[in-house]
């Protein structure tokens, strides 16, 4: 087994506030191969996208990271310098955020923010990064790619605007691509054709993809791997197929109950009761106990354990995995 690219390992993130300390992250671990695309997937407020700034050290303050490590290609970065995250992000590691608009300067063309980020990171001149530019803007499928480097962002859709960005985050060819929620803000036919060109990308690069949505369909789509997440946890990982097809987790088989099949007619979508606990306000145990229909006393207790079955793993000790 070769070392893993990216490995997080019991990660803590926590909110120093007046009232305490709030724990955001509790315990948050997983490990991701090299050209693995890994589906983050969990209802407003689970951490998915906490998770993908912390690996990138990107908490606004009063955040902070209290406990775990993250180490990535052998190294770990949980601990490096300002500076040095700097060097890495964008190099190193790609980032896709969820607005394509805020995503970019809209006082800056196009081509000069290509340009810029790779001289940023590469020992190219002015026409070497051009070309490089022009190529990323064509491999994304921007038609005329030349023409496109003088263009402002306005001047583009989202869906263009989101090929900009995915071209940016690869213009250094990163080893990592964190993409949060990358599809939200685009028209349902425009995101099949992002994840499929995310896809696309990531095996021509040999690169791997940490997505971050809120979507199944996008997961099932594009991943190799899911890991769902709630309250702050990791509650089920293991291959996509798999996960959707029997869920473990009493909170993974409601998010798959709640889509709707083309199969089979069905005459009321699968509710989850309750809203997830406020970060102050998780109940001991078992966060998901509160809405679980089969929770048991000793749920309230203790937070379970993951525990693993082959290639998958499951925090639950009502159903544990088979």
């Amino acid at each position: 087994m070769s070392e893993p690219l990216l490995e997080v390992d019991r990660l803590g993130v926590e909110f120093v506030t007046r009232h305490g300390d709030l724990r955001a992250l509790d315990g948050v671990s997983f490990s991701m191969a090299q050209g693995e695309i890994l589906g983050l997937v969990g209802e407003s407020g689970a951490g998915k996208s906490l998770t993908g700034r912390a690996i990138i050290g990107l908490i606004d303050q009063p955040g902070r990271i209290c406990g775990g490590t993250i180490t990535f290609e052998g190294r770990r970065i949980d601990n490096l310098r300002s500076a040095d995250l700097r060097k890495l992000r964008g190099k190193r590691i790609g980032t896709i955020f969820q607005d394509p608009l805020t995503s970019l300067d809209p006082l800056q063309r196009i081509g000069d923010q290509l340009v810029e980020t790779i001289r940023a990171h590469l020992p190219l001149n002015a026409a070497q990064a051009r070309e490089k530019a022009i190529a990323l803007l064509g491999e994304v499928g921007l038609p005329a790619a030349a023409d496109r480097m003088r263009a402002w962002p306005h001047e583009f859709s989202g869906g263009m605007r989101q090929r900009v960005v995915i071209a940016l985050a690869l213009a250094c060819d990163p080893s990592l691509l964190i993409a949060d929620e990358p599809t939200t803000a685009l028209d349902v036919s425009v995101q099949a054709q992002i994840i499929a060109l995310l896809r696309r990308l990531a095996r021509a690069h040999n690169a791997s993809v940490l997505l971050v949505t809120h979507d199944m369909g996008v997961i099932a789509e594009a991943a190799d791997r899911v890991a769902v997440m709630y309250a702050g946890r990791v509650v089920e990982i293991g291959p996509v197929a798999d996960v959707i097809a029997r869920p473990w987790h009493p909170y993974s088989r409601g998010l798959m109950g709640s889509i709707p099949s083309l199969r089979e007619e069905v005459d009321r979508l699968t509710q989850i009761p309750g809203a997830m606990p406020r970060i102050g306000a998780r109940p001991e145990g078992c966060a998901y106990a509160p809405r679980c229909p089969k929770a048991e006393p000793r749920c309230r207790m203790a937070a379970p354990p993951m525990i693993e079955a082959g290639p998958r793993a499951a925090a639950c000790i009502v159903e544990p995995a088979p």
